[in-house]
């Protein structure tokens, strides 16, 4: 190894524990589903208490405790009452983010008329993929199986097939006109399904009979009629049957998605970058659940004067609009419900809860384009971050973000106490502008809110790239933003003259 790169690995080497647990979550957190199960993992390692989502006043709520919610199983709630909140008088941090990613979606009639011998399966395009990267992966499927038990009640159990089930393949370059070869075109309908199997690869005869026969049963009007089982693969259904140890009558619906089988990897000659799938906005979920149980950030509790919660919504990627995204209730319930815990319902008032949110900040963490060295131009000269270079504030003035001046410095303050390197990211006037659950968010509950993120490359690619040294930066600034806003926003006076 020559000097200069000894040196370059040398100057990551601290970053590289890091970015290998975050390689290792990554790669667990095939879907939102998983994704919080592998938070609540470690939160729960760190002493947090799962409660539930209803009333938490009969809940035993207590200052200076550490609690989580899920709401449907992909959103996920973390939060850390100080033993000096007081209602109304304290506000609540928050790092919201965002659990899933661009993906191919299992529909729910999977079964698909065989073409040239083969199985596929039946997809959904969810969100705004690269999707011409989703094709020759090696790709399984993981999600939520609801599952009949012997009760003949309806469990919701994880499912992940490690093994690559699946395959999109692109049309070899031979059959392909002049014209195809220049611009790689994806119907979304029509190339996206993946082969599965081959029609003799079906399960064993007496199995398969067996299924086909209940199907027939169902179809016909049996006491068990379920027509949306005879819509499903059989190839599939028996998988599933397998990984849950269950009968496959007894699965009653899915939520599935396709994944990429590559692990996360570090990666550069010097290992400076982390190579995975669904970093946006998964890096950001695990940066926050690291902050969150820092020993630091634990150890504020007993001082402090708020409530430090994390907030990852589902569906961000289709505009949040849903019973748990961000344009959901989840946050402004879990202001009001758990500052009802600490003061006298019978004496409640409006003001209580605007005093509340005058107090609170939300930090909207979303993944950040860094400057992409081929393709320069794309960015604006003066506002182009670079990937191991620190935190990105992105403002946009039409509201795509919804970083201001205020916002966006209070955050620059609590980077800076922190010593975290910010950069800043305007998008170009002539290129169209991404956003995040900021806007929402804000416009819902009136809480002042930054946009930031961690920068990459490859967005929406089935596999992306950033810099490991920023999900130090990452940590950093959210540990930062618990230990250092108050101060920060005690400074800020809320009046013109």
């Amino acid at each position: 190894m020559s000097p200069t790169t000894t040196a370059v690995v040398s100057s990551y080497a601290r970053h590289l524990p890091l970015a290998e647990r975050a390689c290792a979550f990554l790669t667990s957190a095939t879907d939102p589903f998983h994704a919080v199960r592998a938070a609540i993992t470690k939160l729960e390692s760190a002493g947090f208490t799962r409660v539930q989502n209803k009333s938490f006043q009969s809940q035993s709520i207590e200052k200076g405790g550490k609690y989580y919610y899920t709401v449907h199983h992909s959103t996920l709630v973390a939060f850390t009452v100080g033993k000096q909140y007081e209602a109304g008088k304290g506000g609540f941090l928050i790092i919201g983010g965002h659990t899933d990613s661009p993906t191919l979606k299992v529909k729910p009639k999977t079964k698909k008329t065989p073409k040239a011998g083969t199985i596929q399966l039946g997809v959904e395009c969810y969100g705004g993929g690269l999707w011409h990267t989703f094709f020759d992966r090696d790709l399984s499927i993981s999600g939520k199986v609801l599952v009949r038990d012997a009760d003949s009640k309806i469990r919701h159990k994880l499912v992940q097939l490690k093994d690559p089930v699946a395959r999109v393949s692109t049309l070899c370059i031979h059959l392909q006109s002049p014209e195809e070869r220049l611009a790689f075109k994806v119907n979304k309908e029509d190339h996206t399904s993946p082969i599965i199997g081959m029609e003799q690869a079906k399960p064993s005869e007496s199995g398969s009979e067996e299924l086909e026969q209940e199907i027939q049963e169902q179809l016909t009007g049996g006491v068990t009629s379920n027509a949306w089982l005879a819509g499903q693969e059989p190839l599939l259904l028996t998988r599933l049957a397998q990984e849950l140890g269950c009968n496959v009558n007894d699965i009653a619906d899915f939520e599935l998605n396709l994944y990429d089988t590559q692990p996360a990897s570090i990666g550069g000659l010097g290992q400076e970058f982390l190579y995975s799938g669904r970093l946006d906005n998964l890096a950001t979920v695990f940066a926050a659940v690291e902050a969150m149980v820092d020993g630091e950030t634990m150890g504020l509790v007993e001082s402090s004067t708020d409530v430090n919660m994390m907030c990852f919504f589902d569906h961000e990627e289709v505009g949040s609009v849903s019973s748990h995204g961000a344009g959901s209730p989840v946050i402004e319930e879990a202001v009001r419900r758990l500052g009802a815990c600490f003061h006298d319902t019978k004496n409640d008032s409006p003001d209580l809860y605007a005093d509340t949110i005058a107090k609170s900040f939300i930090l909207s963490i979303d993944q950040a384009h860094a400057l992409h060295p081929n393709y320069a131009s794309k960015h604006d000269a003066q506002h182009s971050p670079l990937m191991n270079h620190g935190v990105v504030i992105k403002t946009n003035s039409n509201q795509r973000y919804t970083t201001n001046s205020t916002t966006g410095f209070m955050l620059r303050e609590v980077a800076r106490k922190a010593d975290v390197p910010i950069q800043e990211f305007c998008v170009r006037n002539d290129c169209p502008c991404g956003s995040t659950i900021g806007p929402t968010i804000s416009a819902l509950t009136g809480i002042r809110t930054v946009d930031a993120g961690m920068p990459q490359l490859s967005m929406h690619s089935c596999r992306e790239v950033m810099g490991i040294a920023d999900l130090t930066h990452g940590v950093e600034l959210f540990k930062g933003f618990f230990r250092h806003f108050r101060e920060v926003d005690d400074c800020v006076v809320d009046e013109q003259s």
